[in-house]
């Protein structure tokens, strides 16, 4: 059994400790905001932050997330930087189909937690991992600018 801090609360998984993450949080815990695109750490649909890095959850095992502190798209929003990004994602009307995007949030918000100015290059790497079947890159792109603008 995995004990984790889940969105500021400490729970335990009572899962096999080679379950992947994601699905630990989806089934184990319902946290459906996390969602399934590859199941092999290509698309980023399934960002989380560990310990306050991006992770690919679909392929991080419980055993290997034991004792550290997840962040999922539920709760990044609570956080001032995590905020920042949300609302600019609402204000230049980021999302098309919506499915990728809460993997994209987590990726910009640990950007923003880093480089609190990025230029286009320094978000395109971070975000290189994160696939947008919509194209919506260039509002993504301006989100993130606009996040950053907010929280000079």
């Amino acid at each position: 059994m995995a004990k984790i801090n889940l969105n500021g609360c400490d729970v335990a998984v009572d899962l096999p400790d080679d379950t992947p993450l994601l699905w630990a949080l989806r089934d184990g815990l319902d946290m459906t905001g996390t969602k399934y695109g590859c199941g092999i750490a290509m698309c980023g649909a399934c960002t989380v932050h560990v310990d306050g890095q991006p992770t690919r959850s679909c392929v991080t095992p419980l055993s290997a997330v034991a004792g550290k502190k997840i962040t999922t798209i539920e709760a990044v929003g609570e956080a001032k930087v995590g905020a920042a990004v949300q609302a600019a994602w609402q204000k230049l009307d980021v999302v098309q189909c919506g499915y990728c995007q809460s993997g994209q949030i987590m990726s910009a918000t640990a950007l923003l937690a880093t480089n609190p100015k990025p230029s286009d290059a320094d978000i395109d790497a971070a975000m290189s991992g994160n696939v947008c079947r919509c194209a919506t890159y260039v509002r993504i792109r301006a989100a993130i600018h606009e996040a950053a603008k907010t929280l000079a």
